[in-house]
């Protein structure tokens, strides 16, 4: 309890440095995107900040890209330390590429921001590594919830994306400080919702297939938007220049298309809302949607330092809009409203594999209660299309390109969930205090254990002798000593009622392969090596198929 009201503690710290960091990035993004110039100024501008952003990558390399991958890296290989450097270097190379026109969001840059702070409070204080990873994720979650104003889909998506674990330890700290960072976020923009969607009607489940058909084009467009991002950095990597200049090519992309299209440049959420509102005509929103994908592509490809989540829900926005305007045209009853809303969840949460976080998200955003039913549907029929086609996410191809695979389900784990009782051996062959040393060779070569307990006449265990201990002996001059001379006496021991985590840990803090249970001072089992596989073959029976009810044809 007291690591747990520490971690709370250091929670309201990190929720009011994420709430500081996400408006001090915003307010440097509006400042440099409203002295963005058009033109060819634009391209000048574009591959200044272009240059920059590079030069600030040779300083601190993990700023390139959406940032997430590199947060999630840290947890899994580096005990969740991230460099002092991408505190400062993420945030100003994020404003730097959005200001000067660059198609991204700021939630991946403030979320890596977040996490970098609380890596950096969890390196300067005495905790654990687990513990470290907490602060870590309270930081991300307390800086997406300060930008967005949506506490509940932080906690969920850096619980689905960097947590790696449901527990209290770590969901009292994230509650804290996604809490006060969206306090923030009402103090400083307001408490209504980011995006106002128009009054639309709900015909419940009449018109759950056109959700189906919905969420079905939702997961293919997940799975174009990720295998394009992955097919344009192949692309990058094969050019005969350094990556130096990647970023440049780029923003010369970039900045192209937005002279055709502006509505691509920047952060989009004003396009975003225009599109949920259905003020824009259907041709403007293929345009858009086309461009803002490619834009997305060529620049986020490149290396520089941007975000995800604000390009895709843009993108999916306008494929939800042109779908509902034509099951509008075909269905006039039909309410074009939900349709643009609902791909948002879909797309984003099939394309992160953070299906849960998108849902309460998207819902955060708008906080639409009525579409909520056919979001969840859609969600997850998307979410379904992409896992059977794209097998990495879009968060987890860069790993996986480094030879690092990412497991994403949560399972009971057999060794917290299964007791000493359940799995030790019993009853124990064991040696009595008054055997000699003779006696114990006969008995470890006859039979098949590699230790034995040695127990007294009341049946507690007051030793363990191994094979080891043994072949150090003289074979002739001790053969009549008592074993309990030559026996480990020091033995460590666990009780019936504890965990089979307990054991493992017991094995590898002291170095054993044997440990006895005891219940009170008598000895009622042994647990090794061999009972802890099975405890897990236990949980891998759960998983195979059984023959179920046959019918019998009655005669």
């Amino acid at each position: 309890m007291r690591r747990l009201l520490l971690l709370s503690g250091l929670a309201v710290i990190l929720g009011f440095a994420g709430g500081g960091g996400a408006w001090v990035l915003l307010h440097l993004i509006k400042l440099m995107s409203e002295h963005r110039p058009g033109g060819v100024g634009l391209i000048v501008v574009a591959v200044g900040g272009a240059i920059v952003i590079s030069l600030l990558a040779l300083w601190a390399p993990v700023i390139r890209g959406h940032g997430i991958p590199e947060a999630m890296e840290a947890v899994l290989t580096r005990q969740s330390r991230i460099s002092p450097r991408a505190a400062l270097a993420k945030p100003l190379s994020a404003a730097i590429a959005i200001g000067t026109g660059a198609p991204f969001g700021a939630e991946g840059p403030i979320i890596v921001t977040g996490g970098s702070i609380g890596s950096l409070l969890g390196q300067f204080l005495p905790v654990s590594p687990s513990e470290r990873k907490i602060l870590l994720a309270s930081g991300a979650a307390a800086g997406m919830a300060a930008t967005f104003g949506t506490p509940l889909a932080a906690v969920v998506l850096v619980i689905e994306l960097l947590l790696f674990e449901f527990s209290t330890r770590a969901f009292v700290p994230l509650v804290v400080a996604s809490s006060i960072a969206a306090g923030m976020h009402s103090a400083f923009y307001g408490a209504g919702p980011l995006f106002k969607v128009p009054l639309h009607d709900y015909a419940g489940l009449a018109g759950f297939p056109a959700f189906v058909v919905l969420g079905l084009g939702a997961g293919l467009l997940a799975v174009v938007v990720a295998r394009g991002l992955f097919t344009v950095e192949d692309w990058y990597r094969r050019l005969p220049i350094g990556e130096f200049w990647h970023p440049v090519i780029g923003a010369v992309g970039f900045a192209v298309i937005g002279l055709a299209v502006p509505r691509v440049l920047g952060v989009g959420y004003d396009v975003i809302g225009d599109l949920l509102t259905n003020r824009l005509a259907a041709g403007t929103v293929a345009v858009l949607v086309a461009a803002k994908l490619v834009a997305w592509w060529v620049a986020l490809g490149s290396g520089t330092s941007g975000g995800t989540l604000a390009p895709i829900l843009l993108i999916s926005a306008g494929y939800g809009s042109l779908f509902g305007a034509g099951m509008h045209a075909l269905f006039p009853s039909v309410s074009a409203g939900p349709f643009a809303l609902v791909a948002m969840a879909a797309t984003f949460g099939a394309a992160t594999r953070a299906s849960f976080a998108a849902m309460v998200f998207v819902f955060e955003l708008t906080r639409d209660y009525q579409v909520l039913l056919p979001l969840m549907l859609a969600t997850v029929v998307a979410d379904l299309v992409a896992a059977a086609l794209l097998p990495e996410s879009i968060m987890t191809e860069k790993l996986s390109r480094r030879g690092l695979r990412v497991r994403k389900d949560f399972e009971v784990d057999a060794l917290r969930s299964t007791s000493v009782r359940e799995m030790m051996t019993a009853p124990v062959e064991t040696l009595a205090d008054t055997a000699t040393v003779a006696h114990a060779r006969r008995v470890l070569a006859a039979g098949r254990h590699g230790a034995y307990p040695v127990v007294d006449a009341s049946g507690s265990c007051v030793g363990i002798v191994a094979r080891g201990d043994l072949l150090r002996l003289d074979e002739h001059e001790d053969a009549d000593s008592p074993v309990l001379d030559h026996a480990s006496r020091d033995v460590v021991s666990v009780a019936p009622d504890d965990l089979a985590v307990t054991v493992v840990e017991v094995m590898l803090t002291e170095g054993v392969d044997h440990v006895p249970v005891v219940d009170g001072r008598r000895l009622v089992g042994i647990c090794t090596r061999t009972d802890i596989l099975q405890a897990r073959q236990a949980q891998l029976d759960h998983e195979r198929r059984q023959p179920g009810w046959r019918l019998r044809r009655v005669s």
